[in-house]
């Protein structure tokens, strides 16, 4: 009987000695990351505190680093997230509702489906070389507000989708079972039932989606984003009748993360403190946006639990 359980007592201990070493060393890889993202937000934010001040957002850019400042820059980033959110957000919404809910499982939706996974994994640059042929060129809305939305409105449209499908797809069948059971139509199954209990997911990505396009220059610079921007775009609001004006989709415009680049190519260090500057900045709002986020899907769970 010992001559059996040897071999399987010696099996068993070379399993957990493997799972130890296993788990230490994904214990040291993360570790290294963690300290290796600390590190380097210890120096950016030990660079660039000292030069965050209420000055710093007023100010236009300057050829004088200590009058520098980013106020078209986070200007700029604003209208184009706003841009981004409202090209975006309803189109991915709704596709992402038709594809987990109406459309038929053949192979044209498989096959559609497969494409829009492949198009989350894309290259920024391609959508910023595809945006310049089809809105700078073909359509003429030029190096706009407007193109910059709705390039990067392209890039986070797939993230969205699949959010969407995934939440939607997390919600039970006895939810719809219970609505049809009780004579509601297919979109009062949607509109009242699963819309409302997937929103905390559907919200996530968004959130993250939009968190990820505040970051992107590559598809920006090939658009034809300006390096230097001086004045701020057009207000929305003016005094004559209908008091709302959308020139400023048609200005010029420029980003926190283009703003970085322009000054850490210029040979003075006192560029590069306002470029650390502003990459705290840039930091802060991409943790806010995945902080609020967490914060939803907290929420949402939460409700879902009661």
């Amino acid at each position: 009987m010992s001559d059996i359980r040897d071999p399987i007592l010696r099996d068993i201990r070379r399993r957990k000695t493997i799972d130890f070493m296993f788990a230490v060393a994904g214990l040291m890889s993360l570790l290294f990351a963690l300290l290796t993202l600390l590190v380097l937000v210890v120096d950016l934010a030990s660079t660039g505190v000292p030069r965050l001040s209420v000055e710093f957002f007023s100010n236009f850019p300057s050829r004088f680093p200590e009058r520098a400042g980013i106020l078209s820059a986070w200007v700029g980033s604003f209208c184009i997230m706003l841009t981004t959110a409202l090209c975006a957000i309803p189109l991915g919404v709704a596709a992402g509702v038709y594809l987990e809910e109406y459309a038929p499982k053949n192979w044209v939706t498989q096959l559609i489906e497969l494409n829009i996974i492949n198009l989350a994994g894309i290259p920024s640059i391609t959508f910023g070389l595809m945006a310049l042929g089809i809105f700078v060129y073909k359509l003429g809305l030029g190096q706009s507000i407007l193109t910059a939305g709705l390039t990067l409105g392209l890039l986070v449209l797939p993230i969205i989708i699949v959010t969407t499908r995934e939440a939607i797809r997390a919600i039970p069948n006895s939810i719809r079972e219970a609505s049809y059971a009780v004579g509601a139509s297919k979109w009062q199954t949607i509109r009242y039932h699963i819309l409302p209990y997937s929103s905390g997911g559907i919200l996530t990505g968004v959130i993250i989606s939009l968190s990820r396009a505040i970051g992107e220059t590559a598809p920006l610079i090939t658009i034809g984003a300006l390096t230097f921007v001086a004045f701020l775009p057009t207000s929305p609001v003016v005094h004559e009748f209908p008091f709302v004006s959308f020139q400023w989709l048609k200005d010029p415009f420029t980003v926190l993360p283009i703003q970085m680049f322009n000054w850490l190519s210029r040979p003075q260090a006192e560029f590069h403190v306002n470029a650390a500057a502003t990459g705290i900045v840039l930091l802060l709002m991409t943790l806010l946006l995945n902080g609020v986020a967490i914060y939803i899907r907290y929420r949402f769970r939460k409700k879902m639990k009661w």
